[in-house]
């Protein structure tokens, strides 16, 4: 039983920090959004600025295309994110089906052990009186 309970408490931790891994992208992919979306502002600011907005113009702003080659960078980053968020989530899922039945199995032995437990002061002098 107590072996049982330190696999418990193991599979318990490896939720949490597959809880934790998953926390960690979402925050990362979130955080790398508002970046274009701030680079994205940038640029219109700039092109406005600069009063053209053809990228192949050869008077356009360079921090525009620098700010541009930055948010498609975060993009891509963005999607690799996504792919490893995906796969976390679904190690995620799997710790927590494995820690559920490790849980239901402890559940299922404690109560077979409470069955076939006597209760206490029943032994062979009170299990006479009781039948006679």
């Amino acid at each position: 039983m107590k072996s049982r309970d330190g696999v418990i408490r193991l599979r318990r931790f490896e939720v949490d920090e597959k809880r934790r891994k998953v926390a960690d992208i979402e925050s990362m992919i979130a955080e790398f959004n508002d970046m274009a979306v701030d680079l994205d502002r940038q640029i219109a600011v700039e092109q406005e600025r600069a009063g053209i907005s053809d990228v192949n113009h050869y008077a356009y702003p360079t921090f525009a295309k620098a700010a541009m080659q930055r948010r498609d960078n975060l993009a891509v980053s963005v999607a690799g994110l996504e792919v490893k968020l995906s796969a976390a989530k679904g190690e995620l899922e799997e710790a927590e089906e494995e820690l559920r039945k490790i849980e239901a199995l402890q559940g299922r032995e404690t109560e077979r052990g409470r069955e076939v437990e006597p209760e206490p002061g029943f032994g062979m002098i009170g299990a006479a009186r009781a039948a006679g």
